[in-house]
């Protein structure tokens, strides 16, 4: 059918009018992040960051850590930087770093920063706990900060974000309950992936990280593990990983170790769930330990392919008179500790089943 000229220009306005509608929103975003009148005060530069939230693990308004991490790795892109982000070791005050212009940015409740008001700029609130501060002289940086801030928390993009860190709850209750989600954490996606490089259902090694950490990426214990899988500075080194509060260089090398631990098993006529065991024994106690403990078995006369028959003889481990023991190399072994970890991992496993039955 042939067009007139009248119609092929009315077609041709209506393409150029939508054409303008779609690109609005992505030049609004472009004068958001680098301003409208000033170059963008982060663009090429390393910027250090400190998120100073506190210990999460049994907190009860979410995981803000792991939220602000992904917002910052999202600003830095955004504003076009490289970000090198940081929690707070026990004793520093990284307000005062923060003025001393050892870091750049520190994120934290905005109850906590108070006393600091007149000292530091603080930004516009991202959510209703955290703020972002800058140093005094850091005007510039603070205006770019609250326009970013500014599109960010009016995004779709945040909501989703904010959603996948609201607090998960405890899962044996939620499994008790009957309540079921197509989410276990905000972490599924790696979980899926690095449970594949095991052979595991990825359910399992969500139910390792909930035990270890509650999924807060800034979880530390007395011993220095640190992060999702509580992985210990020397572990991450003899894996190559150098950065232990960024969640999948934690889940890498936690699973790294856990290949390392399971493959220990192959070759021997072990039932897939009970190598899982094993596993999880030596992950918490060193393999060492678990060694030693199925060589007991065997010495015994115990199936050392259970770990239910080889739990029957850890209370031998703890005599004065398994320091006679040949088989037994390290010496004396509590075990109280281990066996707990292992049965509440499975547990956990079953309640991660029922919330979410489909993998």
């Amino acid at each position: 059918m042939k067009v007139s000229g009248k119609t092929e220009r009315r077609l041709r306005n209506v393409l150029i009018t939508l054409t303008i509608i779609c690109l609005t929103p992505l030049c609004e975003k472009g004068r958001m992040l680098n301003g409208a009148h000033t170059a963008n005060a982060f663009a090429g530069q390393d910027i250090r960051c400190v998120i100073d939230l506190g210990d999460e693990m049994y907190a009860g308004h979410g995981l803000e850590t792991g939220m602000n991490y992904e917002l910052l790795s999202r600003f830095a892109e955004d504003n076009r930087c490289n970000i090198s982000i940081l929690t707070p070791v026990k004793g520093e005050n990284y307000i005062d770093s923060l003025k001393q212009g050892k870091v750049d940015i520190v994120i934290a409740h905005a109850h906590d920063l108070e006393e600091d008001r007149d000292s530091v700029e603080i930004s516009r609130m991202m959510n209703s706990c955290s703020a972002w501060m800058v140093s005094k002289e850091s005007d510039a940086r603070l205006r770019q900060i609250n326009m970013w801030i500014s599109y960010m928390a009016g995004s779709p993009d945040y909501m989703s974000i904010e959603r996948r860190y609201s607090t998960y709850g405890n899962p044996l209750r939620k499994a008790e309950n009957g309540i079921t989600s197509r989410t276990i954490s905000p972490y599924d996606g790696l979980l899926k992936k690095y449970a594949a490089e095991l052979g595991w259902d990825w359910r399992m090694l969500a139910a390792v990280v909930y035990q270890e950490s509650k999924f807060s990426i800034n979880s530390r214990s007395h011993r220095g593990a640190t992060g999702l899988m509580q992985v210990m500075p020397s572990t991450a080194e003899y894996y190559g990983i150098d950065d232990l509060l960024n969640p999948e260089k934690n889940l890498k090398a936690g699973t790294s170790h856990l290949k390392r631990l399971q493959r220990m098993f192959d070759g021997e006529d072990m039932d897939k769930t009970e190598q899982i065991k094993f596993t999880l024994a030596s992950y918490n106690a060193g393999e060492g330990r678990i060694a030693d403990c199925r060589r007991l078995a065997e010495a015994k006369s115990v199936d050392s392919k259970s770990w239910d028959e080889v739990m029957t003889v850890i209370p031998l481990m703890r005599e004065d008179a398994i320091l006679e023991e040949e088989s037994v190399k390290l010496g004396k072994f509590q075990g109280h500790e281990t066996m707990a970890y292992v049965e509440s991992i499975m547990n956990l496993y079953d309640a991660f089943c029922t919330i979410c039955p489909s993998i």
